[in-house]
């Protein structure tokens, strides 16, 4: 099968899976009614509940969930071969990802808009819901500390740095515009289309200014950068949605819009083939294929951190239940083309079968792809080969890549850090602080355990090319890193045993959740165990103790999932 056939046979099936599953969903499975008030009107206070136009809303969630993971996780996994990406991609977001992402937004929207930690509490009860908790604020914190340290890198001097003009004056042009918006003095389309070609002139000065004529001395130096960008996630989490957070997500999606029409365009013309194997069942040094290529590829299939978002930001917005149908599964979809994107960038962007066969190649083990940026690498050099069949020169198509790259990485980092920031407001409720967990404070706490896995080293042995050993110190956040995967879809998995009990509960077609539930926690258990093995061979105690913890919740949780079901069963038996 030839690259064009394949992606446009996977354009198809997106169409399809839309128009027909995602109805069935909305109007058999979950009923939404158009007509039922949303948490947005009930708890109006425009900072966190607000009535959202569907396009804006749609921009929002778009850009939340759409971060480095959709491009990084495929650009990996096409290591085993093109086939085992795309299918997952593709069938893993239809079946599984936009289920996963539409039932959060559904049961936070009929919960109060909580968080899915705690509508946990309401379907499970008071210990899954600490126990939610528990695994979301690890997860968050984690994944938006390791996001500070490879957004700071790409900042740096010699990556790219002339992400940084666009990143920047995108937040002024975003204030700007959310304050026009909303007090009435400005129509959304002609305050985007400008927003947006103001972005597109600062991604042009950016590229042509790059460092400004610094040298790396002169430059903004890693910490400084780290602090800079968490400083920014303060500020995304206090101030109200319609300020930064809604504008910059809307004009951030606009951005992405281009891009993927832009390389989905350049590659039918390219006429370029796979260069990549079908299927590579053992590259050196890699995990088995079955079940890692589903915990490699997570954005861009399915998600635990998009039930987050889903429950977290989005369900506040919706001003109807029946936007949850573009939102949630439509939302997911598109991210679904990012990660489609990815794979065919990596695996037929790349100029040469040699990646793949050559002892050299970027492909050539699974240690050589996980070198420090090198699937990023991946991705944006053949992301810019599409761009350049449209005209543009590679230096130009690379940057602009870049800038897409580093802007959504941007969008998931602060709607992650009011997401965490949620988390920890229910957390010190359910504990009786109602006065200290307000927004600032508990925004503090998140931007510290942000920074804690972004700034705090450890030391670690490192076997060098010669045999040799070398202490170096590393990020928590790095090291930790190995685990997010399995805890992301550990997320998921819970999140679709929630939406699963919800339904049986009402007599509904649980089945629809139920499936993915148990595919996503098997696989997920599996990889966990045989990650346990290799740490343990390994000796990294602080991996086993983390990762053994996380089993150990997982396991908990279903257990009282199976409990729930128990209790359930029982009233229902001592029903006249």
């Amino acid at each position: 099968m030839t690259a064009a056939l394949a992606v446009a046979l996977s354009l198809v099936a997106y169409a399809v899976g839309y128009r027909v599953y995602s109805r069935y969903l909305a109007q058999r499975v979950f009923a939404l009614d158009p007509d039922a008030e949303t948490p947005a009107h009930t708890y109006r206070d425009d900072v966190d509940y607000m009535p959202t136009r569907p396009a804006v809303l749609f921009g929002h969630h778009f850009a939340s969930i759409t971060g480095l993971a959709p491009m990084l996780g495929p650009a990996v996994a096409v290591v085993w071969g093109w086939l085992p990406a795309l299918l997952w991609v593709v069938f893993g977001a239809l079946l599984v990802g936009c289920v996963h992402d539409f039932s959060a937004l559904v049961l936070s929207v009929r919960h109060r808009g909580l968080s899915i930690g705690s509508v946990a509490e309401e379907l499970l009860g008071r210990r899954a819901k600490s126990l939610f908790h528990l695994i979301i604020f690890f997860g968050v914190a984690l994944a938006m500390g390791v996001f500070v340290i490879h957004i700071a890198r790409l900042f740096g001097h010699g990556l790219y740095p002339q992400a940084i003009l666009p990143s920047g004056g995108l937040m002024i042009v975003a204030a700007t515009i959310g304050v026009l918006l909303h007090r009435g003095r400005a129509r959304l389309g002609p305050a985007a289309g400008i927003g947006f070609v103001l972005l597109l002139g600062l991604i042009w000065v950016g590229v042509r200014l790059g460092t400004f004529g610094l040298d790396e001395q002169q430059w903004a130096s890693t910490r400084t950068l780290k602090l800079t960008l968490l400083a920014y996630g303060f500020l995304a989490s206090v101030l109200p949605v319609w300020s930064l957070l809604q504008p910059r997500d809307f004009i951030n999606s606009l951005l992405l819009y281009v891009a993927l029409i832009g390389m989905y365009l350049g590659f039918f013309l390219s006429g370029r083939d796979f260069q990549a194997p079908a299927l590579a069942t053992a590259p050196v040094g890699a995990p088995p294929l079955m079940p890692f290529v589903f915990i490699t590829i997570a954005c861009g299939a399915a998600s635990g951190f998009h039930a987050l978002v889903s429950s977290g930001t989005t369900a506040k917005q919706l001003a109807r239940e029946s936007h949850a149908r573009p939102v949630g599964y439509g939302g997911m979809i598109g991210e679904s083309l990012l990660g489609l994107l990815a794979v065919v960038a990596c695996s037929a962007g790349l100029l040469g079968g040699e990646e793949w066969t050559a002892d050299s190649g970027r492909y050539a083990s699974w240690d050589a792809i996980k070198g420090p940026g090198v699937a990023l690498s991946n991705f944006i050099n053949g992301g810019a080969y599409f761009l350049e069949q449209l005209g543009l020169d590679h230096e130009t198509a690379a940057s602009f890549v870049a800038v897409v790259v580093v802007s959504f990485a941007l969008t998931t980092l602060d709607s992650a850090t009011r997401l965490l920031r949620y988390n920890i407001e229910e957390v010190g409720q359910s504990l009786g602080w109602e006065r200290v967990a307000t927004r600032i404070p508990c925004s503090l706490l998140a931007v510290g355990a942000i920074a804690f896995f972004g700034f705090y080293t450890v030391s670690e042995e490192v076997v060098l090319a010669d045999g040799t050993t070398e202490v170096v110190r590393n990020e928590a956040g790095i090291i930790l890193w190995q685990l997010f995967g399995t805890t992301n879809q550990l997320l998921a998995g819970l999140t679709l045993l929630l939406a699963t009990r919800y339904l049986a509960r009402r007599g509904r077609n649980y089945w629809v959740t139920a499936v993915p539930m148990v595919f996503i926690f098997a696989s997920t258990v599996i990889a966990m165990l045989g990650n346990l093995q290799q740490f343990w061979r390994d000796g990294e105690t602080p991996l086993i103790v983390v990762g053994g913890a996380l089993l150990v919740l997982a396991v908990w949780l279903c257990v009282e999932g199976l409990a729930a079901a128990g209790r359930d069963r029982r009233a229902a038996a001592q029903t006249p």
